[in-house]
């Protein structure tokens, strides 16, 4: 069983940044990749960005200018930076891990983007 943990979400001005973290609860070596998707209220859940365990990123088009995805191997942490934030981006973040066939997610943490 793999446990995910989110963390940095809140509430932030149209422009601004936000960094998210999601810490995992086995290596992160011994993940096939982790990374994030997001559900804004109305949508489907779409990915944001994953990394592999060999450091490979994907990312959604309409976002892979504004975030970056990294990983700290030490502290089995990713994280999320999102610049240039847009209203449309408010959302409920999700951590997601992949474990051989099993999937994973973390509980979600709320992203508002508002003037």
């Amino acid at each position: 069983q793999v446990q995910l943990v989110e963390s940095g979400g809140g509430l932030v001005q149209p422009g601004e940044s936000l960094r998210l973290s999601c810490a995992a609860s086995v290596s992160i070596f011994s993940l096939n990749f982790m990374g994030w998707y997001r559900q804004a209220p109305g949508k489907e859940r779409e990915l944001v960005a994953l990394i592999t365990i060999g450091g490979s990123r994907n990312f959604a088009d309409s976002m892979k200018d504004r975030f970056t995805i990294s990983r700290d191997n030490a502290k089995n942490t990713v994280y999320l930076q999102m610049n240039s934030l847009k209203d449309e981006d408010t959302a409920v973040y999700y951590c997601h891990a992949a474990k051989g066939a099993d999937r994973y997610w973390g509980q979600g943490t709320q992203v508002t983007v508002s003037s």
